[in-house]
């Protein structure tokens, strides 16, 4: 969460580094950035072209110079934040501080909710891709019958009859993993030129990014594993070795 601290006009360089060894000395904030008026107009240009012509009308900037913090998720809700903030704006050379803990504590809902959806979308996909493979291997193992018997006639064992298919669940499970990452790219590059300037502000606050590495790699590794149980669950029932 951010919490911006504005500064008056006439704030002295004195006043502005006071606030900042103020602001760096508590441990509610961290990510201190400090951005000028100019810094603050040219961001408003950008995420607000359709204004340009209201700040040319006023030819001043009207945008004060500010120092934007973070506190952590766990603070948010302390009434130390606020009082901490109350001590911020009474300090000589802060003109305003901008934080809501209501919105932000509903934004914190929207989130946990969205998390809760994605869950339950997330295990619906996976017991459709456990069936869709359990599927597909029952049905080479049925067109595979014949060469079964063959194995099964020159002494083959159960354990090489049934790593073939356990590698295909496998393989299956990895390529859905794979597909799955492409289309989440793909999404990330095109949706946000789908909405183009229309977030306006929100760009500073819905932001797109693509998985990590740790993320990439435990959801290879969760399509393997259901392609492993998929093809082991179908042999169970359906190859009799």
């Amino acid at each position: 969460m951010m919490v911006v601290f504005f500064l008056e006009d006439d704030a002295s360089e004195a006043q502005r580094a006071l606030i900042e060894k103020r602001l760096k000395e508590s441990a509610l904030v961290n990510n201190i950035r400090y951005i000028p008026s100019e810094q603050a107009l040219i961001r408003f240009q950008q995420n607000f072209p359709e204004l340009q012509g209201i700040i040319e009308n006023i030819k001043v900037n009207p945008f004060p110079a500010s120092f934007e913090t973070n506190i952590s998720d766990e603070r948010i809700a302390a009434d130390t934040v606020l009082k901490f903030i109350q001590e911020m704006k009474e300090m000589r050379g802060v003109e305003d501080a901008q934080f809501n803990r209501d919105w932000v504590e509903k934004m914190q809902s929207l989130s946990r909710l969205a998390k809760a959806i994605g869950l339950f979308l997330g295990g619906i996909l996976a017991l459709a891709s456990f069936f869709i493979i359990s599927n597909v291997i029952k049905l080479n193992v049925i067109a595979r019958q014949s060469e079964i018997g063959i194995l099964r006639m020159v002494g083959a064992t159960n354990i090489f009859i049934r790593i073939p298919f356990l590698l295909e669940g496998v393989i299956l499970g990895i390529l859905g993993g794979l597909v799955s990452l492409a289309l989440i790219f793909l999404l990330i590059k095109l949706f946000p030129l789908y909405l183009g300037a229309s977030l306006g502000a929100l760009t500073e606050i819905i932001n797109f990014r693509y998985l990590t590495l740790s993320q990439i790699a435990l959801l290879l590794a969760g399509g393997a594993v259901i392609g492993f149980m998929g093809s082991l669950g179908s042999l169970a029932r359906f190859l009799k070795v």
